[in-house]
Protein backbone atom coordinates (compact mmCIF):
# COMPACT_ATOMS: atom_id res chain seq x y z
CA UNK A 1 0.00 0.00 0.00
CA UNK A 2 1.01 3.88 -0.83
CA UNK A 3 2.44 5.84 2.27
CA UNK A 4 0.01 8.42 2.97
CA UNK A 5 0.85 11.80 1.18
CA UNK A 6 -0.80 15.18 1.92
CA UNK A 7 -2.54 14.95 -1.50
CA UNK A 8 -4.48 11.86 -0.11
CA UNK A 9 -7.86 12.39 1.94
CA UNK A 10 -8.36 9.49 4.15
CA UNK A 11 -11.30 8.38 1.99
CA UNK A 12 -9.08 7.03 -0.85
CA UNK A 13 -6.97 4.54 1.92
CA UNK A 14 -10.64 3.08 2.83
CA UNK A 15 -12.87 0.31 1.16
CA UNK A 16 -15.72 1.31 -0.82
CA UNK A 17 -19.10 1.92 0.98
CA UNK A 18 -20.93 -1.30 1.84
CA UNK A 19 -24.29 -1.91 3.67
CA UNK A 20 -25.46 -3.79 6.51
CA UNK A 21 -26.84 -7.41 6.01
CA UNK A 22 -28.04 -7.23 9.45
CA UNK A 23 -29.45 -4.61 11.54
CA UNK A 24 -31.34 -5.13 15.08
CA UNK A 25 -32.00 -4.18 18.51
CA UNK A 26 -30.80 -6.37 21.35
CA UNK A 27 -32.23 -5.88 23.91
CA UNK A 28 -29.22 -6.58 27.01
CA UNK A 29 -31.18 -5.87 29.81
CA UNK A 30 -31.73 -2.90 32.45
CA UNK A 31 -34.38 -0.76 30.57
CA UNK A 32 -31.71 -0.40 27.30
CA UNK A 33 -31.96 -1.78 24.10
CA UNK A 34 -29.06 -1.15 21.92
CA UNK A 35 -28.64 -0.70 18.24
CA UNK A 36 -26.29 -3.67 16.39
CA UNK A 37 -25.31 -4.45 12.86
CA UNK A 38 -23.66 -6.58 10.71
CA UNK A 39 -22.08 -6.26 7.34
CA UNK A 40 -19.42 -7.85 4.91
CA UNK A 41 -19.24 -11.45 4.79
CA UNK A 42 -21.52 -13.81 6.89
CA UNK A 43 -19.08 -16.62 6.34
CA UNK A 44 -15.83 -14.27 7.06
CA UNK A 45 -13.80 -13.70 10.16
CA UNK A 46 -15.79 -11.62 12.70
CA UNK A 47 -14.35 -8.26 14.20
CA UNK A 48 -16.24 -6.10 16.59
CA UNK A 49 -16.15 -2.24 16.39
CA UNK A 50 -16.07 -0.37 19.24
CA UNK A 51 -16.48 3.22 19.02
CA UNK A 52 -14.96 6.32 21.26
CA UNK A 53 -16.30 8.41 23.54
CA UNK A 54 -18.17 7.15 25.69
CA UNK A 55 -21.13 8.30 23.93
CA UNK A 56 -19.67 8.56 20.39
CA UNK A 57 -21.47 6.66 18.24
CA UNK A 58 -20.59 3.95 15.23
CA UNK A 59 -20.89 5.30 11.80
CA UNK A 60 -20.52 3.86 8.32
CA UNK A 61 -17.22 5.06 7.90
CA UNK A 62 -16.33 2.50 10.53
CA UNK A 63 -17.22 -0.36 8.01
CA UNK A 64 -14.62 0.73 5.27
CA UNK A 65 -11.39 -0.32 7.05
CA UNK A 66 -12.25 -4.17 6.22
CA UNK A 67 -12.08 -6.25 3.22
CA UNK A 68 -15.95 -7.02 3.09
CA UNK A 69 -15.07 -10.25 1.21
CA UNK A 70 -13.13 -11.12 4.02
CA UNK A 71 -14.18 -9.77 7.10
CA UNK A 72 -17.40 -10.17 8.71
CA UNK A 73 -17.64 -6.65 10.67
CA UNK A 74 -19.74 -6.11 13.80
CA UNK A 75 -20.76 -2.35 15.22
CA UNK A 76 -23.35 -1.92 17.71
CA UNK A 77 -23.66 1.81 19.76
CA UNK A 78 -22.98 1.22 23.28
CA UNK A 79 -25.74 1.83 25.60
CA UNK A 80 -27.28 5.48 25.66
CA UNK A 81 -25.86 6.72 22.37
CA UNK A 82 -26.59 6.26 18.51
CA UNK A 83 -29.28 4.78 17.84
CA UNK A 84 -29.18 2.88 21.41
CA UNK A 85 -32.19 3.82 23.88
CA UNK A 86 -32.68 5.05 26.19
CA UNK A 87 -30.55 8.16 24.31
CA UNK A 88 -28.19 9.92 26.79
CA UNK A 89 -28.99 7.81 29.56
CA UNK A 90 -26.23 7.16 32.52
CA UNK A 91 -28.42 4.59 34.75
CA UNK A 92 -27.46 1.43 34.65
CA UNK A 93 -24.43 2.57 32.37
CA UNK A 94 -20.65 1.69 33.21
CA UNK A 95 -17.18 -0.21 31.70
CA UNK A 96 -18.43 -3.63 33.14
CA UNK A 97 -22.13 -3.38 31.66
CA UNK A 98 -20.84 -2.62 28.12
CA UNK A 99 -18.38 -5.31 28.70
CA UNK A 100 -21.55 -7.67 29.07
CA UNK A 101 -23.42 -6.24 26.32
CA UNK A 102 -19.99 -7.27 24.27
CA UNK A 103 -20.19 -10.91 25.34
CA UNK A 104 -24.22 -10.90 24.77
CA UNK A 105 -23.63 -9.72 20.77
CA UNK A 106 -20.85 -12.25 20.43
CA UNK A 107 -22.88 -14.65 22.34
CA UNK A 108 -26.18 -14.01 19.94
CA UNK A 109 -24.26 -14.23 17.00
CA UNK A 110 -22.66 -17.85 17.80
CA UNK A 111 -19.03 -16.27 17.56
CA UNK A 112 -16.89 -18.37 19.28
CA UNK A 113 -13.63 -15.72 18.74
CA UNK A 114 -13.12 -12.49 17.32
CA UNK A 115 -10.80 -9.33 16.37
CA UNK A 116 -11.57 -6.52 18.22
CA UNK A 117 -10.91 -2.91 16.62
CA UNK A 118 -11.46 0.46 18.33
CA UNK A 119 -10.22 3.87 19.28
CA UNK A 120 -9.84 6.14 21.53
CA UNK A 121 -12.34 5.42 24.43
CA UNK A 122 -13.07 2.02 21.74
CA UNK A 123 -9.17 1.43 22.69
CA UNK A 124 -9.74 1.26 26.46
CA UNK A 125 -12.82 -0.39 26.15
CA UNK A 126 -11.32 -3.13 24.04
CA UNK A 127 -8.27 -3.77 26.01
CA UNK A 128 -10.71 -4.38 29.26
CA UNK A 129 -13.00 -6.55 27.46
CA UNK A 130 -9.83 -8.41 26.26
CA UNK A 131 -8.22 -8.50 29.85
CA UNK A 132 -11.62 -9.85 31.03
CA UNK A 133 -12.54 -12.33 28.36
CA UNK A 134 -8.87 -13.29 27.05
CA UNK A 135 -9.66 -16.93 25.48
CA UNK A 136 -12.67 -14.47 23.11
CA UNK A 137 -9.71 -12.16 21.65
CA UNK A 138 -7.87 -13.75 18.50
CA UNK A 139 -6.39 -9.94 18.34
CA UNK A 140 -6.46 -6.25 19.33
CA UNK A 141 -6.27 -3.20 16.91
CA UNK A 142 -6.31 -0.51 18.73
CA UNK A 143 -5.60 3.68 17.94
CA UNK A 144 -5.12 6.30 20.04
CA UNK A 145 -4.98 4.40 23.28
CA UNK A 146 -6.69 6.00 26.13
CA UNK A 147 -5.51 4.08 29.53
CA UNK A 148 -8.72 5.83 31.51
CA UNK A 149 -6.20 6.89 34.12
CA UNK A 150 -6.07 10.27 36.35
CA UNK A 151 -3.01 11.65 34.41
CA UNK A 152 -4.52 11.55 31.20
CA UNK A 153 -7.65 13.19 32.75
CA UNK A 154 -6.00 15.77 34.31
CA UNK A 155 -3.74 16.20 30.83
CA UNK A 156 -6.98 16.72 28.63
CA UNK A 157 -9.28 18.18 31.73
CA UNK A 158 -6.30 19.87 33.92
CA UNK A 159 -4.50 22.46 31.82
CA UNK A 160 -1.85 19.87 29.72
CA UNK A 161 -3.10 20.30 26.02
CA UNK A 162 -4.41 23.93 27.12
CA UNK A 163 -1.00 24.89 26.81
CA UNK A 164 -0.81 24.07 22.97
CA UNK A 165 -4.86 25.42 22.71
CA UNK A 166 -5.54 28.72 25.11
CA UNK A 167 -7.98 30.22 22.60
CA UNK A 168 -9.68 26.94 22.72
CA UNK A 169 -9.74 26.10 26.45
CA UNK A 170 -10.81 29.39 26.89
CA UNK A 171 -14.08 28.61 25.10
CA UNK A 172 -14.24 25.79 27.08
CA UNK A 173 -13.41 27.04 30.59
CA UNK A 174 -15.79 30.55 30.45
CA UNK A 175 -18.99 28.91 30.92
CA UNK A 176 -17.72 27.75 34.24
CA UNK A 177 -16.58 30.18 37.20
CA UNK A 178 -13.37 30.32 37.89
CA UNK A 179 -13.45 29.04 41.48
CA UNK A 180 -14.55 25.66 40.33
CA UNK A 181 -11.80 25.69 37.44
CA UNK A 182 -9.44 23.28 39.73
CA UNK A 183 -12.30 20.65 38.91
CA UNK A 184 -13.72 21.01 35.22
CA UNK A 185 -15.14 17.40 35.06
CA UNK A 186 -16.76 17.88 38.41
CA UNK A 187 -17.95 21.28 37.37
CA UNK A 188 -19.70 20.35 34.19
CA UNK A 189 -21.05 17.20 35.60
CA UNK A 190 -23.76 19.93 37.86
CA UNK A 191 -24.28 21.41 34.72
CA UNK A 192 -24.77 18.93 32.80
CA UNK A 193 -27.36 16.23 34.62
CA UNK A 194 -29.96 18.99 35.46
CA UNK A 195 -32.69 18.04 33.65
CA UNK A 196 -33.24 21.12 31.86
CA UNK A 197 -32.66 20.11 28.51
CA UNK A 198 -31.66 23.29 27.21
CA UNK A 199 -29.36 24.45 29.89
CA UNK A 200 -27.85 20.95 29.33
CA UNK A 201 -27.32 21.16 25.26
CA UNK A 202 -25.29 24.44 26.27
CA UNK A 203 -22.99 22.59 28.16
CA UNK A 204 -22.64 19.76 26.21
CA UNK A 205 -21.80 21.59 23.29
CA UNK A 206 -19.13 23.54 24.98
CA UNK A 207 -17.97 20.10 26.14
CA UNK A 208 -17.84 18.34 22.92
CA UNK A 209 -16.55 21.62 20.91
CA UNK A 210 -13.12 21.32 23.46
CA UNK A 211 -12.82 17.74 22.35
CA UNK A 212 -13.65 18.12 18.69
CA UNK A 213 -11.43 21.00 18.33
CA UNK A 214 -8.40 19.24 18.66
CA UNK A 215 -9.18 15.83 17.26
CA UNK A 216 -7.27 16.17 13.74
CA UNK A 217 -3.97 18.38 12.95
CA UNK A 218 -6.21 19.95 10.53
CA UNK A 219 -7.99 21.90 12.73
CA UNK A 220 -6.90 25.38 14.02
CA UNK A 221 -9.86 26.51 16.33
CA UNK A 222 -13.35 25.36 16.65
CA UNK A 223 -15.16 23.20 14.40
CA UNK A 224 -18.52 24.30 14.95
CA UNK A 225 -21.05 23.19 17.51
CA UNK A 226 -22.08 19.37 17.32
CA UNK A 227 -26.06 18.34 16.66
CA UNK A 228 -27.86 18.90 19.78
CA UNK A 229 -28.44 14.74 20.74
CA UNK A 230 -25.08 14.24 19.93
CA UNK A 231 -23.37 16.80 21.81
CA UNK A 232 -25.63 15.99 25.28
CA UNK A 233 -25.23 11.86 25.01
CA UNK A 234 -21.61 12.69 23.85
CA UNK A 235 -21.04 14.74 27.14
CA UNK A 236 -23.05 13.08 29.88
CA UNK A 237 -21.53 9.74 28.94
CA UNK A 238 -17.93 11.18 28.72
CA UNK A 239 -18.39 13.34 31.93
CA UNK A 240 -20.15 10.19 33.71
CA UNK A 241 -17.45 7.80 33.18
CA UNK A 242 -14.69 10.26 33.77
CA UNK A 243 -16.09 11.18 36.64
CA UNK A 244 -15.64 7.50 38.22
CA UNK A 245 -12.59 6.84 36.39
CA UNK A 246 -13.93 4.49 34.12
CA UNK A 247 -15.36 2.32 36.74
CA UNK A 248 -12.09 0.79 37.34
CA UNK A 249 -11.01 -0.91 40.80
CA UNK A 250 -7.96 1.26 41.08
CA UNK A 251 -5.81 4.50 38.67
CA UNK A 252 -4.21 2.00 36.18
CA UNK A 253 -5.91 -0.67 36.29
CA UNK A 254 -5.33 -1.66 32.97
CA UNK A 255 -1.64 -1.84 32.98
CA UNK A 256 -1.57 -3.87 35.97
CA UNK A 257 -3.35 -6.79 34.13
CA UNK A 258 -1.26 -6.97 30.73
CA UNK A 259 -0.23 -10.06 31.84
CA UNK A 260 -3.82 -11.47 31.26
CA UNK A 261 -3.61 -10.24 27.20
CA UNK A 262 0.20 -11.01 26.88
CA UNK A 263 -0.65 -13.75 24.08
CA UNK A 264 -2.91 -11.68 21.77
CA UNK A 265 -1.46 -9.94 18.99
CA UNK A 266 -1.79 -6.08 19.41
CA UNK A 267 -1.44 -3.89 16.65
CA UNK A 268 -1.56 -0.05 18.25
CA UNK A 269 -1.74 2.99 15.44
CA UNK A 270 -0.85 6.43 17.17
CA UNK A 271 -0.49 10.49 16.08
CA UNK A 272 2.48 11.46 16.95
CA UNK A 273 0.73 14.72 17.57
CA UNK A 274 -2.33 13.35 19.58
CA UNK A 275 -3.39 16.23 21.88
CA UNK A 276 -6.19 14.08 23.39
CA UNK A 277 -4.15 10.79 24.00
CA UNK A 278 -0.66 11.77 23.74
CA UNK A 279 1.79 9.17 21.91
CA UNK A 280 3.84 8.49 25.93
CA UNK A 281 0.45 6.37 26.98
CA UNK A 282 0.55 4.20 23.70
CA UNK A 283 4.41 4.03 24.01
CA UNK A 284 4.01 2.78 27.90
CA UNK A 285 1.51 0.42 27.12
CA UNK A 286 3.20 -1.85 23.80
CA UNK A 287 6.95 -1.52 26.07
CA UNK A 288 4.61 -3.96 28.66
CA UNK A 289 3.07 -6.20 26.17
CA UNK A 290 5.64 -8.39 24.39
CA UNK A 291 3.18 -9.25 21.07
CA UNK A 292 2.45 -5.46 20.71
CA UNK A 293 3.68 -3.64 17.43
CA UNK A 294 2.86 0.10 17.92
CA UNK A 295 3.49 2.51 14.30
CA UNK A 296 3.47 6.19 15.26
CA UNK A 297 2.33 8.15 12.29
CA UNK A 298 3.72 11.25 11.64
CA UNK A 299 2.06 14.39 10.91
CA UNK A 300 -1.66 13.22 12.40
CA UNK A 301 -3.41 13.42 15.20
CA UNK A 302 -6.09 12.07 17.09
CA UNK A 303 -8.66 11.34 14.86
CA UNK A 304 -10.11 8.19 13.31
CA UNK A 305 -10.01 10.30 9.64
CA UNK A 306 -6.55 11.13 9.31
CA UNK A 307 -5.46 10.04 6.29
CA UNK A 308 -2.02 8.23 7.95
CA UNK A 309 -4.22 6.52 10.51
CA UNK A 310 -6.51 5.35 7.96
CA UNK A 311 -3.92 3.90 5.60
CA UNK A 312 -2.03 1.96 8.43
CA UNK A 313 -5.24 0.80 9.68
CA UNK A 314 -6.29 -0.67 6.60
CA UNK A 315 -2.96 -1.80 6.21
CA UNK A 316 -3.21 -3.77 9.60
CA UNK A 317 -6.69 -5.42 8.57
CA UNK A 318 -5.26 -6.59 5.37
CA UNK A 319 -2.34 -7.93 7.22
CA UNK A 320 -4.50 -9.99 9.50
CA UNK A 321 -6.43 -11.12 5.96
CA UNK A 322 -3.79 -12.44 4.80
CA UNK A 323 -2.13 -14.05 7.32
CA UNK A 324 -5.43 -16.32 8.04
CA UNK A 325 -6.03 -17.09 4.17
Amino acid sequence: MDRPSEKKTASQYLYPPIDPFDQRILDVGDGHRIYVEQCGNPEGRPVVVLHGGPGGGCSPTMRRYFDPEFWRVILFDQRGCGRSRPHASVEHNTTWHLVNDIELIRETFGIERWAVFGGSWGATLALIYAISNPDRVADLVLRSVFLMTRRELDWFYGGGAAQFWPDVWRNFTSPIPEDEHDDLIGAYAKRLFTGDRASETRYARAWASWENSLASIRNDGPVGDSPAEFARAFARLENHYFSNLGFLEHDGWIEDNLERIKEIPGYVVQGRYDMICPPVVAHRLTQGWKRAFLRIVPRAGHALSEPGISAELVRITDTLRDRKR
